[in-house]
């Protein structure tokens, strides 16, 4: 499957800054803030090992937050959670899928950015171990591509009811490309990067009730004073 997914006409692309530290590789991208974070792995006859987080080498590649609270979840094919974000308690993620594949999606919800309302996406699988971190600011979001799905992201900040905001999933203004058959580029082209991967069907998609009543960009909170 190909790990570029989601390079799409309201995306921006790669940075390309790249910074190594321990046993980490950060790769920076466009929108400021957003990295993926690829580990070394160390397989042997037994297996394999590998560091998940170092707080001294996160900090090397800029990402100093302090993460308090770990969740989990678990999904099953076609279940799509998002875009969610915390309003007045905002936080910042690093993400990553333990168990399958999900296609993972960050939006940027912060007042004054020139990256407003951009989008990035990236192949997360307990094959390529790849994290994805998200600054506070974005709405964040996912798909299971895989017929189960664990999911695990660390916060830094706790988990606050009735802060809850959305951004809904499929507005034609953000456009994400999700691997869904008929989301295409605006030009009504299909996405290179996206062309040869087997892409879920409409009906295939499970949406809670309440991510199928986000609003859309025009409407979304945005997040002040953090740019």
């Amino acid at each position: 499957m190909n790990e570029n997914l989601g390079v799409g006409a309201g995306e921006a692309k790669n940075g390309g800054e790249v910074v190594e530290a321990g046993n980490f590789r950060f790769e920076k991208l466009e929108i400021p803030g957003l990295v993926v974070i690829t580990p070394k792995v160390f397989p042997d006859e037994r297996g394999y090992f590998l560091e998940t987080y170092s707080e001294k080498d996160f900090a090397k590649a800029g990402i100093d937050c302090k993460f308090v609270q770990d969740n989990q979840s678990g999904s099953t094919f076609g279940v799509l959670r998002g875009l969610h974000f915390q309003k007045e308690h905002p936080q910042a993620k690093l993400v990553r899928a333990t168990f399958g594949q999900v296609f993972d999606v960050a939006v940027d919800l912060r007042e004054g950015s020139p990256t407003f309302g951009k989008w990035h996406g990236v192949l997360l699988t307990d094959e390529n171990k790849k994290q994805f971190f998200i600054p506070k600011g974005f709405a964040h979001g996912f798909v299971v591509l895989s017929g189960k799905a664990e999911f695990t992201y660390k916060c830094d900040d706790f988990y606050a009811p009735g802060d809850e905001g959305g951004l809904i999933w499929n507005d034609p203004e953000v456009g994400i490309e999700w691997p869904i058959e008929g989301f295409l580029e605006a030009d009504g082209s299909e996405n290179a990067s996206v062309a040869q991967v087997e892409k879920l069907k409409k009906e295939d998609i499970i949406l809670s009730e309440k991510d199928q009543k986000h609003p859309g960009l025009s409407e979304v909170f945005r997040f002040k004073g953090l740019i």
